[in-house]
């Protein structure tokens, strides 16, 4: 009855051990990911310092509107230093003067179309601030519109990300 025991034990032994070695495998990987405070919660690939969200990391789709592009936490950071550096004479298109109405706000929703209308509101970003962030993503661009710098693909106008200048 001992041998049958210790013969059970042994092949349960050796069922778990492809299964303990996968989950090693699993912790590695996060840690090899994770362990990085600059990578935070988000993925980057050679997507120019832009972020990818995980969730939609599984999406092999090349469009640019579907790939989670958006502004990585450095790109926020530049773009609020820039902005107390710069909020006494806001060029157009970023000035309170340019601010877009409620109604025109609500139209600027992330992963849909640019609206036709809000076309004719959009500046370029100033030089001066494009310099300070990593070139956009593949076939994207940055926009200023009422007060925010918008981040669109430019062949499908989708938007992508939207930052906020208070």
């Amino acid at each position: 009855m001992n041998t049958r025991k210790c013969l059970s034990v042994l092949i349960l032994g050796l069922f778990m051990l492809p299964g303990t070695a996968a989950f090693a495998d699993k912790d590695k990987h996060e840690r090899d990911h994770d362990g990085d405070p600059e990578r935070g919660d988000h993925e980057r690939d050679d997507d120019h310092g832009h972020w990818r969200d995980r969730d939609r990391h599984h999406d092999h789709d090349d469009d640019d509107d579907r790939r989670g592009y958006g502004f990585a936490s450095h790109d926020r950071d530049e773009f609020r230093g820039w902005y107390s550096e710069n909020y006494r004479h806001l060029p157009p298109g970023l000035s309170r003067r340019d601010r877009l109405r409620p109604e025109q706000e609500r139209e600027l929703v992330i992963r849909v179309r640019f609206p036709r209308d809000l076309e004719s509101h959009v500046v370029v970003v100033p030089a001066d601030l494009e310099r300070r962030l990593p070139p956009p993503p593949p076939d994207c661009e940055r926009v200023a519109i009422g007060g925010h710098i918008v981040l669109r693909n430019r062949n499908t106008k989708v938007v992508l990300d939207i930052f906020h200048f208070e």
